[in-house]
């Protein structure tokens, strides 16, 4: 398979591993070497319930005897789909209300861009330095690392750029602006946190200014920091909420979400105003409702906090130069990229899945599934502990 995967498939590397895969259970990815291998990585936050999980294989099934595809997004109403946008709105604070269901993060955030612009009549972007919110030309222009994004002009027009908790930059935020696009926590540069007053700043300079506030929760979101949504712990709301990753468990969706007030701005003038195909797909709706049931209702957000601790309690070394994060979302300090992509090779071939952070590759990625049991934490960092010291 490996053969035909380097012939057939492109690949975003000219190093991919390649690693073949036979089958994947809880915390665990099973290869066709008959070896099993702890995940750290869960998808890069993907696999918010590991894998496999038997409520969204049976919420999948289930969907599947019923119907597939029916109807483009927002035309049909759907069972899955409805309950799916009926439960963020019941765990959501005030304003947020109604969901736009899309394919993926990235649609979401070139949605929600155009929400913003559609709403407020503005053109001006803000974003930061160093954040990621994917790789479309919308989301890659709101993107802060000119490495990744210098092939591909041009981009979007207007989309300037601010420093990630610099208070003094907060004055760029005019009434010319539309909106400020933030990941909650900034994840391709290492999972940097807000600071806790910054972000409260932030969200009164643009309530003065007029304009709106999108949360990128792609990765944060579903239960990752021990909250549902990481912009919870900062008690402040967006006005546009974007989320992905984890909110599947495991297949591809993404989503805003807003004001109805916001939201139906894309109704009208013109109609249409934003059109997916597959976006609210019930299967994937299904998947969906399970995993947010789930996490909704199993207590484990309440175990986030104390897993944490375990992993920073265990993870003390030489080595390691800090660790950044919060809750099930942390970036290991190894110092420098070529020695980190050593150790996470050296990892697999002990049985431990590990990766790196896309624009600092010095810093070592832990996102495991949030069911990752004590055992399987202690177990997992036993084997980068080994790895280190004999490195």
């Amino acid at each position: 398979m490996q053969k035909e995967f380097f012939a057939y498939q492109a690949q975003t590397t000219q190093f991919a591993a390649g690693f073949e895969v036979a089958k994947a259970q809880g915390s665990y990815i099973y290869g066709t070497d008959e070896k099993k291998y702890l995940d750290f990585v869960a998808g890069v936050s993907a696999n918010t319930l590991g894998h496999s999980h038997p409520k969204i294989i049976s919420a999948i099934k289930e969907q599947a005897d019923k119907y597939l595809h029916v109807m483009v997004y927002g035309e049909y109403a759907q069972e899955m789909p409805v309950k799916l946008c009926q439960l963020l709105a019941e765990n959501t604070p005030e304003p947020l209300e109604v969901t736009y269901l899309v394919n993926s993060g990235a649609e979401a955030i070139d949605g929600a861009l155009k929400l913003a612009k559609r709403y407020t009549g503005r053109e001006e972007i803000i974003s930061f330095k160093n954040s990621y919110h994917g790789n479309t030309h919308g989301a890659l222009s709101v993107s802060g690392n000119e490495y990744h994004k210098n092939a591909f002009r041009p981009l979007l027009p207007l989309v300037n750029f601010i420093e990630f908790n610099a208070e003094e930059d907060l004055k760029k935020i005019t009434e010319k602006t539309a909106a400020v696009i933030m990941e909650t926590i900034q994840g391709a540069a290492g999972f940097l946190l807000p600071d806790h007053s910054y972000i409260q700043k932030l969200k009164k300079r643009c309530e003065e200014t007029g304009a709106l506030l999108i949360l990128d929760e792609i990765q944060p979101g579903f239960g990752r920091t021990g909250k549902l949504f990481a912009f919870e712990h900062y008690g402040i709301v967006p006005d546009i909420l974007v989320m992905g990753k984890g909110m599947g468990g495991g297949v591809p969706v993404g989503a805003f979400m807003s004001s109805r007030k916001i939201m139906e701005t894309l109704s009208h003038s013109p109609k249409l105003g934003h059109i997916t195909t597959f976006g609210g797909n019930p299967l994937i709706a299904a998947a969906s409702y399970a995993t947010l049931k789930e996490v909704l209702s199993s207590g484990l957000m309440n175990e986030i906090s104390k897993k944490e601790r375990l992993f920073r309690e265990l993870l003390v070394h030489p080595k390691i130069k800090k660790i950044n994060g919060k809750g099930l979302m942390l970036a290991v300090d190894l110092g420098s990229p070529d020695y980190t992509l050593k150790v996470a090779k050296d990892c697999m071939g002990k049985g431990l899945i590990v990766f790196w952070q896309l624009y600092r590759n010095e810093y070592l990625r832990i996102s495991p599934p949030l069911t990752i049991s004590e055992e399987e934490i202690r177990e997992g960092c036993r084997i980068l502990l080994d790895v280190l010291n004999f490195d």
